[in-house]
């Protein structure tokens, strides 16, 4: 198992602890932590399919290394691909927030739509197109375009609206030259509040599109 030894040691050493442009704080990137996943899973299948004795420690070693690459590769994609959002979209009052290798947009409504209406604001244009410039760049990746309200009005009028102001933002972004393929769009009227609606400011934070990028 020395092999294996020596290519976890390689993966740890290539492994860069980063700095937070926004929080200042110092974390392990994400195409680290999909690199480290990988190997482990690699050097496993490795080992599990190997001769006994140290050809078993070989193939845990070079499927170490092919996994760490793998999964650093989507890691390294969804890293740049979130990177390049935020710098676009710093000032516009779009939320960028990562979950593994899922990178959401969040549109909160006020900047999005007028009350009650699902034709996108002509102000928002410039930053959907900011948008649509990062996603043809990045073309790997799967746009899920979720339309959420708040629990004013009945469940059937807020789910057909939630519904509109998806669709309104994936046609828009189809047509930016991001290909249909690539777009889902979904409504969920107020079945996903991420405030309470008892509030103002509540109510206005659950009145939101939500793009979720996912790696194709």
């Amino acid at each position: 198992m020395r092999f294996l030894i020596i290519a976890l040691l390689a993966l740890t050493m290539a492994a860069c602890q980063t700095i937070d442009p926004y929080t200042g704080e110092e974390k392990t990137s994400n195409a680290t932590t999909g690199a480290a996943v990988g190997a482990v899973a690699g050097a496993v299948l490795g080992a599990a399919t190997a001769k006994k004795g140290k050809d078993r420690g070989k193939a845990a070693a070079t499927g170490a290394v092919i996994g760490g690459v793998a999964g650093g590769g989507v890691g390294y994609y969804m890293d740049q691909q979130e990177a390049a959002l935020r710098q676009e979209l710093q000032g516009t009052g779009v939320q960028v927030r990562r979950e593994g290798d899922k990178v959401y947009l969040i549109m909160p409504g006020n900047i999005t739509f007028a009350s009650g209406r699902h034709e996108i604001r002509s102000d928002f244009y410039p930053t959907l197109n900011s948008v649509a410039k990062v996603l043809k760049k990045f073309n790997k990746t799967a746009i899920k375009v979720a339309g959420h309200t708040d629990s004013v009005g009945s469940d059937s009028s807020n789910q057909v609206l939630s519904q509109q102001r998806a669709s309104s933002v994936a046609q828009y972004l189809q047509g930016q030259q991001i290909p249909a393929t690539r777009i889902q769009s979904v409504g969920y009227g107020e079945s996903y509040p991420i405030a309470s609606n008892e509030t103002a400011a509540g109510r206005e934070s659950n009145r939101r599109v939500e793009l979720e990028l996912l790696p194709l």
